[in-house]
């Protein structure tokens, strides 16, 4: 009987302790103002995961409340400086489609973006989110031309397309690797064409030039010519639009290179005609 009564009695604590746990777990808040004003002192000292629990609190009261609007977009900011950046972009969405009319609708805009420019990856990853950030930071850019967040927003867009241009061009280099010249040619082409205003641009064109070289050496003789031409086209390119690239020595070689493939076919099939 004792043994038992000490058990029931240890129990009954337990239960006890869990309870006031519970109990001063829970929000203390008398109205919607109450509890926005507690969720603001909460992220005011970087507690986001209160904060976060009293912004729900005023939207409780409805989304018509004062406070409701205001709620929601420190909601928002409280999931991004938590570092929970999707949970941010989801609550700026919302922010966006319930109050359009809110005269903080393009620092949302560019706040959401942000959201998704946190989340772009390293270059070798997946860059889905990196396209959401640039699609956003553009559709900013567009909307709101004069705002003093654009230049940050231009910034942002350039470093992002950037990265893209990085990936594709490490693709292209691949393909060159695996001896898959036109793949890698015509992968350099679309690096230079989509990104030509990044820092891999003139290398995209000089990585053109080499593997369409190397195409025409693996391909049959009544297709080199063409390719070889392709070539001296893409350098052609790169001496135009970057005349003072460091890559021009390098491009100048293979130039050479190509031409003088070209002249001797050029010259061969002269022959064959004449003969």
């Amino acid at each position: 009987m004792a043994l038992r009564s000490s058990v029931a009695t240890i129990l009954v604590a337990a239960l006890v302790l869990l309870a006031g746990c519970a109990g001063s777990n829970r929000l203390q808040y008398d109205s919607a103002q109450d509890a926005y004003q507690k969720g603001m002192d909460r992220f005011e000292s970087e507690d986001y995961e209160d904060a976060i629990r009293y912004y729900r609190a005023v939207l409780s009261y409805g989304r018509a409340n004062d406070w409701a609007d205001d709620a929601q977009i420190q909601m928002a900011r409280a999931y991004r400086n938590n570092n929970q950046y999707r949970l941010a972009a989801t609550e700026y969405r919302r922010f966006l489609q319930l109050y359009r009319n809110d005269e903080r609708v393009p620092v949302v805009e560019f706040e959401r973006a942000m959201c998704y420019y946190q989340l772009s990856p390293q270059y070798q990853l997946d860059q889905s989110d990196t396209q959401q950030a640039i699609s956003f930071f553009q559709l900013f850019i567009d909307r709101y031309p004069n705002h003093e967040l654009v230049p940050e927003a231009q910034e942002h867009v350039q470093e992002l397309r950037a990265k893209l241009a990085h990936k594709k061009y490490e693709a292209a280099t691949l393909y060159e690797t695996r001896g898959m010249y036109r793949a890698a040619a015509l992968t350099h082409e679309v690096v230079f064409d989509q990104y030509p205003e990044t820092a891999w641009a003139d290398d995209a064109l000089l990585g053109a030039i080499r593997s369409y070289i190397e195409y025409a050496a693996q391909s049959v003789p009544q297709r080199q010519a063409e390719r070889l031409e392709k070539a001296i086209e893409n350098y052609n390119r790169l001496t135009q639009v970057f005349p003072d690239s460091p890559l021009l020595q390098d491009a100048e070689g293979l130039y050479e290179e190509a031409q003088s493939r070209l002249e001797a076919i050029q010259e061969q099939q002269s022959l064959a005609d004449n003969g």
